[in-house]
C-alpha cells in the first residue's frame, strides 16, 4: 500500500495501534503455567473488544487468532495446548484489520529466568529490527535494510533465516513488495517511496539459516535446528524519519 491521504494514514494507524496493545496485554499475562490456547484467547478477546479481525484467520484460515510460537518454533506456531514453562523463549505475532487496513507486530519474551546467550539473542534480535527500519525512506533500496542487518549480524555471530521475509502491508496482510528480505542479496534494485508501507521484521538465530515445515502445517522451525528470535514493526516510509505505526498507546 502507498498512503495518499490522511484518512489512509489514520486508518493504518488506528490498526497499527490496536495490533501493538494486543501485544502488550498478551506479553504482559505471560506466565508459566498457561498454555498457548489461553494466551492467545487474551488477544482474541482484546481484538474483538477493538473491532478488529484476525489477518491470519481471515486471510488463510489459520487455526488461532494470534502465532504463538515456543523454543524450537520460530514461527507460525498455532495456540494449543502446549504448557508454557518457566526458561521458555515465546514469540508472538500480531496482525490485524479494522476498516479495510491491516497491520502486523511481533516480539519475542523471555519467560523467568533464561540462559545468557538468550538474553543476548533478544536484545540483539530486537536492536537488529531497529538497524532495519533505520533504513526505510523515501528513494532507498529495499535491500539496504537486509545489507544493514546482515552486517550487524554477520559482526555479532548470528545468522538470519533467509525464507521469512519482510513484506508489503496496508490494504491486505501480504501485498506489493511481497518479499523484503533481512538478510544480504543481490540484484534487488527495487526502491522504496514515500507512503508505502511494509514490515521490517528479521528472524535472528544461533546457526539457523532457513524455516521448514512441520507435520501440522503450519508451524516453522529453524534448519539447522537452532533458538531464533523475532521482533517486528509496520513502518511507513518517508521524506525524512521512518513512521512506525505499531507503537502502543
Amino acid at each position: 500500500m502507498t498512503i495518499t491521504k490522511e484518512d489512509e494514514l489514520d486508518g493504518v494507524k488506528a490498526i497499527g495501534r490496536i495490533v501493538a496493545n494486543t501485544l502488550k496485554v498478551m506479553s504482559k499475562a505471560l506466565e508459566p503455567g498457561m498454555t498457548t490456547r489461553e494466551l492467545d484467547e487474551i488477544g482474541r478477546e482484546f481484538l474483538e473488544l477493538e473491532g478488529a479481525l484476525s489477518a491470519p484467520k481471515s486471510t488463510y484460515d489459520f487455526p488461532g487468532t494470534t502465532c504463538i510460537s515456543v523454543n524450537e518454533e520460530i514461527a507460525h506456531g498455532i495456540p494449543g495446548d502446549r504448557v508454557i514453562a518457566k526458561g521458555d523463549l515465546v514469540n508472538i505475532d500480531v496482525s490485524a484489520s479494522k476498516a479495510g487496513f491491516f497491520a502486523d507486530t511481533g516480539a519475542s519474551f523471555r519467560v523467568g529466568p533464561v540462559r545468557a546467550s538468550l538474553d543476548r539473542l533478544c536484545k540483539d534480535g530486537r536492536r537488529a529490527m531497529q538497524i532495519g527500519i533505520a533504513q526505510v525512506g523515501h528513494g532507498k533500496p529495499l535491500a539496504g535494510i537486509g545489507q544493514a542487518i546482515g552486517q550487524f549480524a554477520s559482526a555479532r555471530g548470528y545468522t538470519l533465516i533467509r525464507n521469512l521475509a519482510s513484506h508489503g502491508i496496508g490494504r491486505s496482510l501480504h501485498e506489493y513488495p511481497e518479499e523484503i528480505a533481512t538478510w544480504p542479496t543481490r540484484g534487488d534494485k527495487r526502491r522504496m517511496h514515500n507512503g508505502l508501507v511494509l514490515t521490517v521484521e528479521p528472524f535472528l538465530s544461533m546457526g539457523g539459516l532457513m524455516a521448514t515445515d512441520s507435520k501440522d502445517g503450519w508451524t516453522l522451525h529453524s534448519h539447522p535446528r537452532a533458538m531464533a528470535v523475532q521482533y517486528e514493526h509496520t513502518v511507513v516510509a518517508t521524506r525524512h524519519a521512518p513512521l512506525i505505526v505499531t507503537l502502543p498507546s
